[in-house]
This record gives structure tokens, C-alpha cells and sequence, in this order.
């Protein structure tokens, strides 16, 4: 059976995204929106949804599958709190940055028909701002969309693989794997570098001050490795209360590679720290394809200016 009504509880930049990306690649049902009534006017007006209504009960009424796109935290109270209430044959997914704490209160809140009623997911994509402002039906395309399907659970059968296909439809790659593996990887590719930023950014700070020319001076290294220091505190304190081992335990082994390059500053350690880091270089995958898009709509962006 097609999907004929999508909830999408939380409309920022990736629920947002989510409305436009599948609006853009042809999706014919109805998108709710569901969030605070400013929110809700501003995805209405860029069409990321077709109607918002504030309460998350009502908004999934008649839904075939509800997105829930808020931070962690919230995610994990909704699935409780919604369970109840939902229609009988209605798939509730979600696209928070943690995993594990995430199913086990689907496991709880669905009990045995969790399998058939809960998709765990986690869409590799975002900005360092976030907000309805900043939704992009371009997001999605060549990024990584983990799923962490619940066991015995087959994610392309049913409205499971229907919503499946529409991900792949705006441009997600689907990777399966289990929650806590996810959690792992997730602490050292997502969650760590975004801690390195915040300190980086916050340790310039103390040492120059907020309005010392550090950006412009330092170039495309310091921008890169500072961009994300920009990200709210709103969402990554979930995701350091429900990821918080994993992310310890990769921050102490990097504390530790920290604490060798420090003390070998003079030696020809330092030169293999170096060459260790270039084999991940050369072993990185290919540039994503919204990547190459954005830099493509970049340079021609550049090259109108130019002719002016």
C-alpha cells in the first residue's frame, strides 16, 4: 500500500528537508507538519509540509508513517508518549544521532510488534545551523542514512520498505547496522569531531578573545575545523547523555594521541603520527554527491559574480 499521509514531528533543518526532499523527487501524499506555530508557518510557506498542527497526537492521526526529527531526547519521550495513540498499521521512524536508548523504549513502548511499527534511522547530514531557515531538498543527496533495524525485523518489506525506497528516492544511502555498533562508529565520525570544534573554538576564545581576527588569518583550516563549533547545544547535550561511553572512550584515546604528539614534538615520532594520519587520507572515499553539487552551484555562483 503507497504511503498516502507522512507526520513529520520536529520541522527544522531536517525535517524541513525531509518535506522538500520528497516533495522535489515526486512524493503525491499529504506531509503534517508538527512544531511551534512560527515554525510551522515558515515550513508551510516553503512547502516543506502541506498543514501544522501542534499536537503531536493529533498530528499523526490518519498517518501511514510518522518522522520524528527533534533532538534525542525528545524523540525517546514521544515514542512513549505517542504509542498509544497511534493508528493500528502506522510506522514510526525517527532520525536522532543516538541509537541504542532509542530502540529499547521502542522495544518497550510497540512490545512484540515493535519490528513491524518502529525503524530506527539516522540521516548523516547537516549544517552547522540549524532551523527550518536552513532546510535544503538537497541535503539528503549522497549521504549516508543509517538504519538500525530491531532483530528479526526486514526493513524492504511492507510500509517499512516503502519508506525505505523513499529515501533512496531523495538520494540517501542506506547502510544497516546494529545500534550499538552505530552508537560507536557515530562517537568517533560525528560526535567527537564536533566536541574538537567546540574546544577548539572555545580555547581560541579564551586565549584572543570573541572579536580577534582568527578566521580570516588562520584560512580554510581553522574555518573547516571551527564551522561546527556554530551547532546548537540544545541538540548535542542529548546526544551526549545517551551516547556519553562511547564518546568518553574515544575522547581518552584521542587524549592519549594527544599527550604522545605533545611529548614528541622533537622527534621523528611526530614524522609517524604523520604518516599514520596520511593513510586515512588516501584511503577516504570519493567525494559525496551533494558535496560535488554544492561546490558545483558554488562555483557557478562565483563565476556569475565575477561577470557582473
Amino acid at each position: 500500500m503507497p504511503i498516502r499521509q507522512i507526520t513529520i514531528i520536529g520541522t527544522g533543518l531536517i525535517g524541513g528537508s525531509l518535506g522538500l526532499a520528497l516533495r522535489k523527487k515526486g512524493f503525491k501524499g499529504k506531509i503534517i507538519g508538527c512544531d511551534q506555530p512560527d515554525v510551522q508557518r515558515l515550513a508551510k510557506k516553503i512547502k516543506a509540509i502541506d498543514q501544522g498542527i501542534t499536537d503531536p497526537i493529533k498530528a499523526c492521526q490518519s498517518s501511514n508513517v510518522v518522522v520524528l526529527a527533534t533532538p534525542v531526547g525528545t524523540i525517546i519521550d514521544l515514542i512513549e508518549r505517542l504509542a498509544p495513540h497511534l493508528p493500528a498499521d502506522a510506522l514510526v521512524t525517527d532520525v536522532g544521532s543516538t541509537k541504542s536508548e532509542v530502540v529499547s523504549r521502542a522495544q518497550k513502548a510497540f512490545g512484540s510488534r515493535a519490528p513491524d511499527r518502529f525503524l530506527a534511522g539516522h540521516p548523516m547530514a547537516g549544517k552547522e545551523h540549524s532551523g527550518i531557515e536552513f532546510a535544503d531538498a538537497d541535503l539528503f543527496c549522497g549521504a549516508v542514512w543509517f538504519l538500525t533495524p530491531l532483530p528479526g525485523q526486514k526493513v524492504q518489506r511492507g510500509l517499512t520498505g516503502d519508506y525505505v525506497s523513499w529515501l533512496k528516492k531523495i538520494g540517501a544511502e542506506i547502510a544497516e547496522v546494529e545500534p550499538r555498533k552505530h552508537d560507536q562508529l557515530c562517537a568517533w565520525i560525528s560526535h567527537v569531531p564536533q566536541i574538537i570544534s567546540t574546544a577548539l573554538a572555545a580555547s581560541l576564545v579564551d586565549e584572543y578573545g570573541e572579536d580577534a581576527p582568527l578566521l580570516d588569518s588562520g584560512g580554510r583550516a581553522l574555518r573547516e575545523m571551527t564551522r561546527t563549533a556554530a551547532s546548537p547545544y540544545s541538540m548535542w547535550r542529548d546526544i551526549a547523555l545517551t551516547n556519553k561511553n562511547s564518546i568518553a572512550d574515544a575522547l581518552l584515546k584521542l587524549e592519549q594521541r594527544l599527550a604522545h604528539i605533545r611529548e614528541n614534538l622533537d622527534t621523528r615520532q611526530l614524522e609517524e603520527e604523520f604518516q599514520r594520519a596520511h593513510k586515512l587520507k588516501s584511503g577516504a572515499s570519493p567525494r559525496r554527491h551533494g558535496d560535488t553539487e554544492k561546490r558545483k552551484r558554488e562555483q557557478k555562483r562565483a563565476a556569475s559574480s565575477k561577470s557582473l
